[in-house]
């Protein structure tokens, strides 16, 4: 509590209302104070003064006010010291935190699961509920989607496709797409992920992910590949969590260039912690490079056999390894792709198995496009229970925003409108993949 401190200035009866002068004590300021003791006795007029030899107060050992000059200067440069000595012990131990880096060695790893061949969508759910972005799209059911030629396999079982509805002209809606699911989850592993194509065009929003749907963000979300309209950026991976996990000032090593370095969805409008990858790592530039089609439009229809004629031997790898001592994701070109990530997912059209005495070993494939290392994330308590979806929105959250639609790819109107009405715009709207390959470290 404040104490109030006031001076009597004449007659100044303000803190007294309604007394008079004559009821108020009067003070002589020209006779010194004394100490006014105990109450007098009774009968007396008056207490007991202070005499000249009263002995003098003396202060506690503790109370500054007693102690000498000397002490006081001795009192401080400790003082100083500590203070110094915590200043320099903090910068040490903040050296140490982003100066550490977990512990990557081998891990010997075996195949678990194969999403290959003609059984690609059997081990996929088909997710045909409302956008939970704000999407214009309709993501239909599997029997819709294969009635609509969204998705399908190719002759030869060497490619599986998901794609845009190309044909409606007036999707008021929102236009038809696929979003898969896979049954199985993982809270662990090497994920090699064999593209021979990316969606790129106006409007359009895809992903290559993991996350669990259920319990999300508190089990974490990764994006292995997003980008969004004409994608000329190129990818970013990117991973969401809850509370407690940051790549702020920790020590990384990829190639790539870092976004934002909270990864808590709670901040910078669920952006993430991101690493950005050149253009060459997603879109038309990937696909020119030797990842897919770039041609002029063409029906529907005929996707198929011009997927088949010009994409079987097309290649683009991306490696996503989840383990407790973080998060790494490789790219890949054709060129570049390591002998063992090819001999550990080697198939043929009529035999979907793979080489199971190869397995693909990190270790050796040089520096990451992206490290997510575990230095103040828990990977382990963040990335549980991810199943590995694929789809293509359309518009959204990200994908009609301003600043990427209009300021940064100039597409026509309002996304919207640009996506109901302009089916002639989603031909390179489709995902080819060769395959998945899931491996377990044993």
């Amino acid at each position: 509590m404040t104490s109030n401190h006031y001076s009597l200035s004449g007659d100044d009866l303000s803190r007294y209302p309604g007394a008079t002068t004559t009821q108020l004590p009067k003070i002589d300021f020209d006779e010194p104070l004394h100490h006014a003791g105990p109450p007098p006795p009774p009968g007396t007029g008056e207490g007991p003064r202070r005499s000249n030899n009263a002995p003098v107060l003396e202060h506690r050992w503790y109370d500054p006010r007693g102690w000498s000059t000397r002490k006081r200067l001795l009192v401080a440069a400790g003082i100083a010291i500590v203070i110094i000595i915590a200043v320099v012990v903090g910068a040490v131990e903040g050296t140490k935190k982003s100066s550490s880096y977990p512990d990557y060695s081998r891990l010997n790893y075996e195949l678990v699961d194969t999403y290959a061949g003609a059984s690609f969508f059997d081990r996929f759910e088909y997710y045909s509920g409302v956008d939970p972005t704000d999407g214009f799209v309709q993501y239909v059911n599997k029997s819709t989607a294969q009635s609509l030629n969204l998705t399908y396999v190719t002759p030869d079982a060497s490619s599986a496709v998901l794609r845009v509805d190309t044909a409606d002209r007036n999707a008021s809606h929102g236009r038809r797409s696929v979003r898969l699911e896979s049954t199985t989850s993982y809270d662990t592993g090497l994920f090699v992920f064999d593209i021979r194509h990316s969606p790129y065009g106006c409007g359009l929003w895809p992903a290559l992910w993991l996350t669990d749907t259920v319990n999300w963000p508190a089990n974490g979300e990764i994006d292995v590949v997003e980008t969004n309209n004409l994608a000329t950026e190129g990818n970013a991976v990117t991973l969401h969590t809850d509370a407690g996990c940051n790549m702020k000032n920790v020590k990384r090593h990829q190639t790539g260039t870092a976004n934002f370095v909270t990864c808590d969805n709670s901040t910078h409008s669920n952006a993430g912690c991101g690493v950005q990858g050149p253009p060459s790592t997603y879109g038309q530039e990937l696909n020119e490079n030797g990842g897919g089609v770039c041609g002029m439009p063409l029906p529907p229809l005929m996707l198929v056999p011009f997927l088949f004629v010009s994409n079987q031997q097309k290649q683009q790898v991306y490696a996503l390894e989840l383990r407790d001592a973080g998060i790494r994701t490789w790219f890949f070109p054709r060129a570049a792709i390591p002998a063992d990530i090819t001999s550990s997912t080697s198939s043929t059209s009529t035999n979907t198995s793979t080489n199971t005495s190869a397995t693909p070993d990190p270790s050796t494939w040089g520096t990451p496009l992206a490290d997510f290392p575990n230095t103040q994330c828990d990977i382990a308590a963040h990335f549980r229970n991810q199943s590995i979806i694929a789809n293509i929105d359309l518009c959204g959250e990200l994908g009609a925003q301003k600043q990427f639609y209009t300021d940064l790819y100039h597409c026509p109107g309002r996304c919207v409108d640009f996506v109901r009405s302009h089916p002639d715009n989603f031909t390179q709207a489709y995902w080819e993949f060769a395959g998945f390959w899931v491996f377990r470290a044993t």
